[in-house]
């Protein structure tokens, strides 16, 4: 899944460009349900957190020493170490649930709970950061969980504590969100990025210790490939994100809906239930909604 900090820093300002910037979106949703789909097969027979470990680690030596090389340490000095510690605890967090989660449940139904980040954002926004939300972007958040309980179907029997983990990681993912946002008026995005890793590798490998599987030769090969896939989408998203407004790009997240759902069926055999693509539809046009707004609303601030 898509991360909530964007290394924005980390390759050079260009000229605006639509195409190319929503050629990166894509290439960056593709690459994430591919380490997504790596995820849920690995998680069969490794725990957790271990999974966690090697996809930090991993990252963080592609990341880490690219930031070196451009620009040294200079880059990873904060002015608010506390930020930083919250920021990568909620993206720690997010990150366990969501590994949880795949392991439990289809593709599609993780990517369509994930989907409900957005709306925590919009519904956070408010009491955290004391932004406005209209009545409009509120009721487009309750219309939004309202189609998380269509695609959860609560009385049906389906797995409760995976469908709450998955809920749980959109909540803290959402939270990162904001944390970004607020660290962003200081510290360099690098600076983010590297703390959030370094944070995520000594956490989750001091709890894989006592649970660690010995992976195969190909299982630690896959291992370090979903870290790999995780630090290349990172730098297509800061491509996108460099060359066209967010709000551009932004709608093209839920084409992951297509290549989770095809994956799925390509490899553990799984398809959307109805209800699932149902609440998908719902989450997907009150998230779109919500983009709408803000959209409107920078309009009129911009022309202000």
């Amino acid at each position: 899944m898509t991360q909530a900090a964007h290394p924005a820093d980390l390759l050079p300002a260009e000229a605006d460009s639509v195409p190319y910037a929503v050629g990166c979106f894509l290439a960056a949703i593709l690459l994430f349900a591919v380490m997504d789909t790596l995820i849920k097969f690995l998680s069969a027979g490794h725990p957790v957190t271990q999974l966690m470990f090697v996809r930090s680690l991993v990252a963080l030596l592609l990341v880490g020493g690219f930031v070196l090389a451009r620009g040294g340490v200079a880059q990873l000095r904060t002015k608010r170490p506390w930020g930083h510690v919250w920021r990568a605890f909620a993206g720690l967090v997010s990150m366990g649930c969501f590994f949880y989660a795949f392991k439990h449940l289809p593709l599609a139904d993780v990517y369509v709970l994930s989907f409900a980040g957005p709306l925590f954002i919009t519904a956070l926004s408010a009491p955290l950061l004391g932004e406005s939300v209209g009545w409009r972007r509120w009721a487009a958040v309750l219309f939004g969980f309202g189609g998380v309980v269509v695609m959860a179907q609560p009385s049906t029997g389906m797995p409760l504590v995976p469908v709450l983990a998955g809920l749980c990681a959109a909540l803290f993912y959402a939270l990162a969100a904001l944390a970004v946002r607020g660290l962003s008026r200081t510290e360099t995005s690098a600076s983010i990025v590297v703390y959030l890793l370094l944070t995520t590798t000594a956490v989750s490998g001091a709890l894989a210790v006592p649970v660690w599987v010995a992976p195969s030769a190909l299982e630690l090969g896959l291992m370090a490939t979903v870290g790999a896939l995780g630090a290349g989408a990172q730098v297509l998203l800061t491509q996108a994100f460099r060359r066209a407004p967010p709000s551009v790009v932004a709608p093209f997240e839920y084409t992951g809906m297509v290549w989770a759902s095809l994956f799925g069926w390509l490899v553990f055999g799984d398809l959307p239930t109805v209800p699932v693509l149902a609440g998908a539809m719902v989450i997907i046009g009150s998230g779109l909604y919500i983009l709408h707004r803000e959209t409107v609303a920078n309009r009129r601030r911009l022309g202000a």
